[in-house]
């Protein structure tokens, strides 16, 4: 992909300019999924993805990442924009460039999990998971309740 602008915001899939530190703050101090999650962890699962980052000047203010195959199925996850930018359409932008993206690349199956943005989803296409009762997990992780909603 190469960068795309929405005023003065880029986003990019240029893994040498993603901030890191930031990135890192954002996942594990600010979200509900990733909260506590080592540096180390967040470092690995953006090196084994596609991390899309967005922009303004030097400073990144949103982020997600696609963990593909690169031909079949993308699990789009980590999606987060910074407060100060939210209630400009970042978020469905970077889902529809990101999707839009992915599609050339000839993979046609998107899914996604969140716990309360469901309306943002929808507007680039996302619907509730048919046949979920099909999909099995393991799911091991510390912040499981809070991603699900449960105390």
């Amino acid at each position: 992909m190469t960068d795309r602008e929405h005023g003065q915001y880029v986003l990019t899939e240029d893994r040498e300019r993603v901030d890191l530190d930031q990135v890192h703050r954002w996942l594990s101090e600010e979200s509900y999924w990733a909260a506590g999650r080592e540096r180390d962890v967040v470092m690995r699962s953006v090196e084994g993805s596609l991390p899309y980052s967005i922009f303004l000047g030097d400073e990144q203010v949103g982020f997600a990442r696609a963990v593909t195959d690169g031909a079949t199925f993308a699990w789009i996850c980590d999606v987060y924009i910074d407060p100060a930018h939210r209630g400009h359409g970042l978020g469905t932008w970077m889902i529809d460039s990101i999707v839009e993206s992915l599609t050339e690349r000839g993979i046609l199956r998107f899914l996604l999990a969140t716990r309360d943005a469901h309306e943002v989803y929808r507007r680039s296409g996302f619907s509730e998971l048919a046949g979920a009762q099909r999909f099995m997990e393991i799911d091991r992780r510390p912040t499981r309740n809070a991603i699900l909603g449960h105390s």
